[in-house]
């Protein structure tokens, strides 16, 4: 009998000790820098991607293409960001924030890529196969045909030593014309973190 109460016991003792764990849960503001991990995180995303697309807006490829183009906006797409770091990072959630920044921006003009690119078509192609009626049926071959597309990866160095370390993101973009294959812009920003694990 007494076999059998210790485990009981036991088990008892560690439910009552985790139900007493302090958890404590709070709503802050999204735009709160919180750095918890030193990982990359949603303050670096929007903040390079804000920065980044400054200076690509700011740069002399866009005056040049308006002046041979009747003032013009370009079209522009975003491509491929590659990640190449040492940890998971989302760039998906990177590419969202890049194309919030270029349409806030209004210089240039934005179109979808990839998997949504082919989820429109996919759309319009069921629309003219007579479901929809043809009065508002959207029409093929009036999409709008990128003049530049946007790329990039994203690097990190982590150097550590005992319960310390410095974690170095380098972010890379460049901007290609579609129609030559010129590379007309090339940007870059990084970021240093140093995190430490000790006891104060």
């Amino acid at each position: 009998m007494k076999k059998n109460f210790l485990p009981l016991l036991t088990l008892t003792f560690i439910l009552v000790i985790c139900s007493c764990a302090d958890r404590k849960v709070a709503r802050v503001n999204t735009d709160q820098v919180i750095d918890l991990s030193g990982r990359w995180n949603d303050t670096d995303s929007r903040l390079v991607s804000e920065a980044m697309i400054t200076d690509l807006l700011g740069s002399r490829w866009l005056p040049v293409y308006e002046s041979r183009h009747n003032n013009a906006r370009p079209v522009l797409v975003v491509g491929t960001i590659t990640n190449k770091s040492h940890e998971h990072i989302n760039s998906e959630t990177f590419i969202k924030d890049i194309e919030k920044a270029i349409i806030r921006n209004g210089s240039v003009r934005l179109v979808q890529a990839g998997e949504k690119r082919q989820e429109l078509r996919t759309e319009r192609d069921e629309q003219n196969q007579g479901y929809t009626s043809p009065e508002t049926a959207k029409k093929w071959g009036l999409e709008l045909g990128a003049d530049f597309m946007l790329q990039g990866t994203i690097n990190s160095i982590v150097d550590s030593y005992k319960k310390e370390k410095v974690v170095y993101y380098q972010i890379d973009l460049e901007l290609t014309d579609l129609e030559t294959n010129e590379v007309v812009w090339m940007g870059d920003k990084k970021i240093k973190k140093q995190v430490s694990d000790r006891a104060f």
